[in-house]
């Protein structure tokens, strides 16, 4: 049973959908994040968007790929882009810790100096948590709140066909630094992709902008991959998504050690995952609107794809013009991407 299968035995039938909406919640499990509003309060302009990821020692990072002051930024880093998926605004945050003895004052000091220069850059308030000890490894559980307004949070359930795919950023960059920082690399790496481990930069404004439009259908962040994301959007929506190997953002330090290591590029981009930008569906007319209003705020916009009927499918084309693979062909991508129980 898979993560996402998982979730669904622990938690399906448990609440009626009625029940919960009785309690202000407008979305609950199964998107980046949850939305909520206070019951019985008409007419307000916000909602609540509410997230929350836990890192765990040897699971998500180890002492080879990550400072403690990187555990915190990351920590806080991955809520914060859960709610830029919702196109909202990140405003409070819970953290807790479970800290193992080896983890002494001045380590767990060094983790909230990340932290807190997190939350500084994207306007979060820390404004509690807990703390308890744990027998060998540190848990960093961080709760994000934040806010978007009234119904018009981004989910993945809305793309149609006719609808064109986009990503805001290079993709793959993340498990490059990774691999890299395993085999001990780390000093003579490219910057970006250890850069792109370490200290990811949460795509809250391009999901602000985007959300502004009103055309943007459907959005996600790519945490655990982009065909992962891909196919959440594919199945939430019920069609098929279609992207273009070639019209894939490939960054130079991505290729040029993926070949300098044997490495497949493509394997990292699609199934690599912790990218933190965002993929998602937008309204083909407003497609090259919305990239330049990106690109005028120093934000990268890729259209990489568009969407059919059908489905819930995701389907790679290769080949074409301009390749050397000759006429073009279609494969499915595979469902999967980071699990932590596949």
């Amino acid at each position: 049973m898979d993560e996402f299968a998982s979730i669904g035995h622990w938690t399906a039938e448990r609440q009626s959908a009625q029940w919960q909406k009785e309690r202000g919640v407008v979305l609950g499990i199964g998107d980046d994040a949850a939305v909520v509003q206070l019951p019985d309060v008409p007419q307000q302009q916000w909602q609540w968007v509410l997230a929350v990821d836990t890192m765990v020692e040897t699971i998500h990072f180890n002492d080879k790929t990550m400072s403690a002051s990187d555990i915190g930024f990351k920590a806080l880093a991955a809520n914060v882009s859960d709610v830029a998926a919702m196109g909202g605004l990140p405003m409070h945050a819970l953290v807790s810790v479970s800290v193992p003895p080896n983890w002494g004052p001045d380590r767990m000091r060094s983790l909230y100096d990340g932290l807190y220069e997190c939350a500084d850059r994207y306007g979060v308030a820390i404004i509690g948590g807990d703390t308890t000890s744990s027998p060998q490894h540190l848990v960093v559980a961080v709760t994000v709140v934040g806010r978007v307004e009234t119904g018009r949070a981004l989910q993945r359930s809305g793309a149609k066909p006719g609808d064109v795919v986009f990503v805001t950023g290079p993709i793959g960059q993340s498990a490059a630094g990774l691999h890299g920082l395993l085999d001990g690399q780390a000093s003579v790496m490219p910057e970006p992709l250890v850069r792109a481990h370490r200290r990811p930069s949460p795509s809250v404004l391009a999901g602000r902008l985007l959300q502004q439009r009103g055309t943007c259908t459907s959005l996600n962040d790519v945490s655990d991959g982009a065909a992962s994301e891909a196919w959440e959007i594919a199945e939430a929506s019920g069609v098929c998504l279609v992207l273009h190997d070639r019209q894939l953002p490939r960054s130079g330090a991505l290729m040029s050690y993926a070949a300098d290591s044997g490495q497949d590029a493509l394997e990292w981009m699609m199934y690599g995952g912790e990218d933190y930008v965002l993929l998602g569906t937008i309204e083909a007319g407003d497609a090259e609107g919305a990239k330049a209003a990106l690109e005028a705020e120093g934000i990268p916009m890729f259209i990489i794809g568009e969407v059919e009927e059908g489905g819930p499918d995701v389907q790679l084309v290769t080949g074409g013009a301009g390749s050397s693979m000759g006429s073009e062909r279609r494969r499915q991508l595979q469902k999967r991407g980071y699990n932590h129980f596949g």
